[in-house]
């Protein structure tokens, strides 16, 4: 087998795992307003479990409805009522040969009060954290006990569902973290001080559960190998951690790293190579003897096959992959790597979650809808569909098509597939979008998709095909504004550049608009050695970005000397650069630059849509002809339109 290590069995405690493949713990606000394992979450769990997983460790899971809310939609073991669901969800888990763990988590400081309907978040100290913004108010020592009683009675709720075992979430600063950082625990009494006094949480926990539940019911620990913050857990201490634990009975040790306040390196967005943090788990297996969970942005099989056989780790934590595609073990298994949906990273998933939504995929439309999207029905019978463009959305689409029996025919007018993604390709650290491309374009051809490049389809040449509907995914173009000067030879668009239509090198340049894609377009001037500045005319740099994301490449930029500068409204365009207003003092400010690069948005492709309209009965527009957006709006317009195609 090519990968024997990943497909041997392992055990945790006496527990056997078929396999090395461990879905760590990820929100998906799937479960019922009450906290019930709902029919769309069993089917979500499901699929990995049918896709190959080893071993599957739910969400974070409330044990505390006063205090210990995560998210509105969150599964609980609160309440023995909770028992029945969670049996379901372990037996549509259990015929698929996949383990089952309940991972039991208490938020504290790292949620907000209107998360609690008003009530004052929690932690071990007043202690607040920078990423939140709200002061906890410091539990009772009472208060502390009656935790420890919920988390204990939430493992013996898992353990009568029929469960095989719980995970305790002590890392990514949450509750138990918080009382085992120097950072945020700063008590003075028997739960605070020193290095014992802030394990006592834990410890009472642990001991409760052992108690309840038997020795013979694994616990999982999952800590964090480096907080990454000042004053909080390093590696040397979670060493510490992770050898009291061993001798607290756990049964193996889960190795994330971060909290809130250095999220990225939680959920690392796309700039984060495979592997950046595996000397965390190595350092931890060199000193324990129990196994060892870890997740280090694991995409490929064959770099989780070596961290096995490197013996980095005896379980490879495969998270945010497995919500790009739930068959990564089978289709790993089977030699089918090509066909792997790739994660690229781009946090849509976690954004989604923490602006209260259901999580969702960029790149798998179905991931949190595999209940709603449960069937591919047969219903093409060979009718031509025409689709114009191949971008995300068209090639979504023509895939989707091609499964129903329709028989697309996919035009691009570029050299080759890929569309808006292989401009977004071209910054720095932005290489695994060519994975998502590749992987695209390798099911497209296995499906037997007739592909026409360097095509653009007449109204003329589309009826001659009579198709059954034609498919509109024709992307977008930079909007131009009205300003003087806008003529002017140093004008360019983020398009001209990051297509390679205009060639930048050592100069003086100015990207009007920070946006992700006018950052991005600055990192790549900055990397061909260009002096470059940046001007936004919000008050913040990157309006509407995500805040992780943001994060990243800021930090990079001002690294490599770029200026970022906010309130700048561009008023004119000369030759010797630009003027622009200071929307705080409205004074008028002049800018010397070579060239002036334009990132102000799109404006949809749609010239076409009318007549098609006028001409064929059935057109869908979808991807940025519909609305402007990522590549998780035109791959999710792309795959609706195409399954609902009948």
């Amino acid at each position: 087998m090519k990968y024997e290590n990943l497909f041997s069995k392992g055990y945790i405690g006496k527990l056997e795992i078929k396999n090395r493949i461990v879905m760590p713990a990820m929100g998906t606000s799937l479960a019922s307003s009450t906290g019930e394992a709902s029919d769309e979450i069993i089917q979500y769990y499901e699929e990995r479990a049918k896709g190959g997983c080893g071993l599957i460790i739910t969400e974070v899971t409330r044990i505390d409805d006063v205090t210990g809310i995560a998210t509105p939609n969150q599964l609980s073991v609160t309440d023995l009522k909770f028992i029945p669901r969670l049996q379901k969800l372990a037996r549509a888990v259990h015929r698929h040969d996949t383990k089952i763990f309940i991972q039991l988590h208490h938020p504290g400081r790292e949620t907000h009060a209107n998360m609690m309907h008003g009530a004052q978040i929690v932690g071990p100290s007043p202690v607040m954290s920078a990423a939140i913004g709200e002061m906890p108010r410091e539990l009772t020592q009472d208060e502390i006990k009656d935790l420890v009683k919920k988390f204990v009675f939430g493992a013996k709720v898992a353990q009568m569902s029929g469960i095989d075992g719980i995970e305790i979430h002590a890392a990514h600063g949450y509750l138990i973290g918080q009382f085992m950082s120097p950072q945020s625990n700063i008590r003075t009494d028997e739960y605070g001080g020193d290095f014992t006094k802030r394990m006592r949480f834990i410890t009472e926990i642990i001991m409760g559960i052992h108690h309840v539940c038997g020795d013979n019911f694994p616990i999982s620990v999952r800590i964090d190998g480096d907080e990454f913050v000042k004053g909080g857990i390093t590696l040397t201490e979670a060493i510490d951690e992770a050898k009291y634990l061993e001798a607290l009975n756990v049964n193996a040790i889960n190795v994330s790293a971060g909290t809130y306040e250095s999220v990225n390196t939680i959920i690392e967005p796309i700039s984060y190579p495979e592997g950046w943090k595996k000397h965390l788990s190595q350092a931890i297996k060199n000193s324990v003897n129990i196994p060892v969970i870890a997740c280090d942005v694991i995409r490929k099989p064959e770099f989780a096959e070596s961290l096995l056989k490197e013996g980095n780790l005896d379980f490879v934590a495969v998270g945010r992959q497995q919500l790009a595609d739930p068959e990564w073990g089978i289709k790993a298994m089977s030699g089918r790597e090509k066909e792997i949906r790739p994660c690229i990273s781009c946090l849509h998933c976690i954004e989604e979650l923490l602006s209260c939504k259901v999580a969702s995929c960029a790149v798998n439309a179905r991931m949190g809808r595999e209940l709603e999207y449960n069937k591919f029905e047969k219903n093409g019978q060979g009718r031509v569909v025409a689709v114009i463009g191949g971008g995300p959305a068209g090639m979504e689409a023509s895939r989707v098509l091609s499964l129903k029996g329709f028989k697309p025919i996919l035009f691009e007018k570029e050299k080759c597939l890929g569309g808006c993604i292989n401009l977004g390709s071209k910054p720095p650290l932005k290489d695994k979008l060519n994975w998502l491309v590749d992987n695209m374009s390798y099911q497209l051809n296995q499906l037997d998709i007739d592909i026409k490049l360097n095509s653009s389809p007449s109204i003329e040449d589309l009826k001659a095909l009579n198709p059954y509907a034609v498919f509109m995914a024709t992307g977008a173009s930079s909007i131009i504004p009205r300003i003087p000067g806008i003529q002017n030879n140093l004008v360019v668009s983020v398009m001209d550049v990051l297509s390679g239509k205009v060639i930048i090198n050592n100069k003086n340049v100015i990207v009007v608009g920070s946006g992700m894609t006018g950052l991005e377009t600055a990192e790549f001037l900055v990397a061909n050695d260009n002096t470059v500045t940046v001007i936004e005319m919000q008050d913040k740099i990157g309006p509407g970005a995500y805040l992780p994301n943001l994060i990243d490449i800021t930090t990079r930029l001002r690294k490599g000397g770029a200026k970022l500068i906010p309130s700048r409204k561009l008023l004119t365009i000369k030759s010797e650069g630009i003027t622009a207003e200071n929307t705080a003092t409205k004074a008028i400010v002049s800018i010397n630059a070579d060239v002036v690069v334009l990132s102000l948005g799109i404006k949809p492709n749609n010239d076409m849509v009318i007549e098609l309209e006028k001409s064929f009965k059935l057109v869908k527009v979808i991807g940025d002809v519909s609305k402007p957006g990522r590549i998780a709006d035109a791959i999710q317009s792309g795959f609706e339109k195409a399954y609902v195609l009948h």
